[in-house]
């Protein structure tokens, strides 16, 4: 699928001839230009699928389930608050890339430039090692008997293959993720229906909104809190996946993403159009821009609320489900979802399903696996895109190649660096570091909060801005993330949140 909108080069010069700008921060100023019209149908999908494909892992398919098991459904009020709060970020963060064109990454160093230095430094410490994929593969072992590091350095070639070859690499990237989103959701769907419970589904059901059960006092220690820490930032994206979600806004072309060019393939570098210097801005004092505004955040809304939200919320109900009833059926699998051990735990689940029948045993792998493998596709494009409009927009010497140059560079870096992982050393990394990458997957959560929060109301027009709630929602948002972090490390000496 094309932009949303696309304005001809005509039109782009007509929209600035005046010579109007918005200045925000000491770096170059936005150009006033026109808003294109928002789309009217609420059908056209959007870059929450890629989101969703994201967010859904193995905190909604086995840390969220095991946590059930252990508290009672009660707990799931937590799960509502995350996934929540990460859809009000997810508002915000479209707030800005709509407005501007601009990633969240740039409108930071507009802020403050050492703002935007740190989220790239944080996305080479965490999103370098290919665990997701290692997961997926594992599971895809299971099934098939191929080892897993050979499947997973495969997949590992093949996505970069993909990203080099097709011409605009978003499309490819939201056609197949909202494909292997839909088999997840219609297939797990389909088995919790086969071996769940109406009684369980509404337990899980009713703990959405016991806000009044509080948490037990067996989860205040060092065994459980900070599991529940990690949960609550595993409730939907974790780390910086929301931020990159401002470069996969722009490249579908919402809002003012339109005039900005895609990221595309290595093959097709020479097909790149010129990449202007900054975002844009549009009239906040025109009347019929406002209108097309509030049509490009209705817009955002659906995507935000329908597909993030709703499927998020929709595929951790499922599999909590299928947990607790695993869990009844066999001791060894409700031991095991008890313990530490997440292969052991989603072997045991698979078994329990496989009570039922062979075949429920091997869809459950299956849906592991493509978990682990929806989330690396995504990651590794997304880590590629956010290092590369860093590197172009703030590494001195870099306009010199084209943005799909830079792309590629970090796509391949990764990928090699991986696969050299895969073979020959721990695919989540060494262990003497998980550690630290687990704080700062969750720390960068509570950072880009309140760092979102100085960007939308310093760097947009008073008209644009966000509700001071909603600021508040942000700062809070923030404050619990880092609050319960750090609390966790001062009253148990502990990070490990996964």
């Amino acid at each position: 699928m094309d932009k949303i909108a696309d304005e001809s080069g005509a039109a782009v010069a007509a929209a600035t001839e005046d010579g109007r700008v918005w200045h925000a921060g000491k770096l170059p100023p936005m150009p006033i230009r026109k808003l294109p019209e928002a789309p009217q149908a609420v059908h056209i999908l959007g870059p929450a699928i890629i989101l969703v494909a994201l967010g859904v892992g193995l905190g909604e398919t086995y840390l969220w389930p095991r946590l059930v098991i252990v508290f009672g459904p009660e707990i799931r009020w937590l799960f509502l608050v995350g996934v929540s709060l990460q859809a009000v970020v997810m508002l915000e963060m479209a707030r800005y890339a709509m407005a501007t064109g601009e990633s969240i990454f740039f409108g930071a160093a507009r802020v403050a430039k050492p703002l935007m230095w740190f989220f790239f430094l944080v996305a080479i410490l965490v999103y370098i090692w290919p665990g997701h994929i290692s997961a997926g593969s594992e599971a895809f072992e299971q099934i098939t008997g191929i080892p897993w590091q050979l499947s997973a350095s495969v997949a590992l070639l093949l996505v970069g293959a993909l990203f080099t070859v097709f011409n605009k690499i978003y499309n490819v990237i939201e056609g197949l993720l909202a494909f292997l989103v839909g088999v997840l959701v219609i297939g797990s769907a389909i088995v919790g229906a086969i071996v769940g419970s109406l009684s369980d589904l509404g337990a899980v059901l009713l703990g959405l909104v016991r806000f009044d059960t509080g948490l037990p006092a067996e989860a205040f220690t060092a065994q459980w809190f900070p599991l529940i820490v990690g949960a609550m930032a595993f409730a939907g994206p974790s780390g910086m996946q929301q931020m990159w979600y401002t470069l996969w806004l722009r490249d579908k072309g919402a809002g003012m993403g339109t005039y900005i060019p895609q990221v595309r393939g290595l093959l097709h570098a020479g097909e790149e159009e010129t990449i202007p210097d900054s975002g844009s801005m549009f009239d906040t004092d025109d009347p019929d821009e406002m209108r097309k505004w509030k049509g490009w955040r209705q817009w955002v809304y659906y995507d935000a609320l329908l597909l993030f939200w709703g499927i998020t919320m929709l595929v951790t109900v499922i599999f909590t489900v299928m947990a607790l009833n695993a869990a009844r059926i066999s001791p060894d699998a409700k031991a095991k979802l008890l313990g530490d051990d997440r292969d052991a735990a989603l072997a045991a689940m698979s078994e329990a399903f496989a009570s039922g029948g062979a075949a429920l045993g091997v869809i459950f792998y299956l849906f592991i696996a493509i978990v682990g493998w929806k989330a690396s596709i995504g990651l590794f494009d997304a880590f590629a895109r956010g290092q590369s409009d860093m590197t172009y927009y703030f590494m001195p010497g870099a306009k010199r190649f084209k943005m799909a140059h830079l792309y590629s560079m970090y796509l391949w870096g990764v990928i090699v660096f991986g696969i050299l992982i895969l073979n020959f050393g721990p695919a989540d990394g060494p262990t003497a570091i998980l550690d630290v990458l687990a704080f700062l997957s969750t720390f960068v959560m509570g950072a880009y909060c309140l760092t979102l929060a100085a960007v939308n109301n310093k760097n947009l027009p008073k008209k644009i801005r966000p509700h001071p709630v909603i600021t508040g929602i942000l700062v809070l948002g923030g404050i619990m993330y880092l609050g319960m972090l750090f609390y966790s490390i001062l009253a148990y000496g502990v990070a490990d949140l996964g």
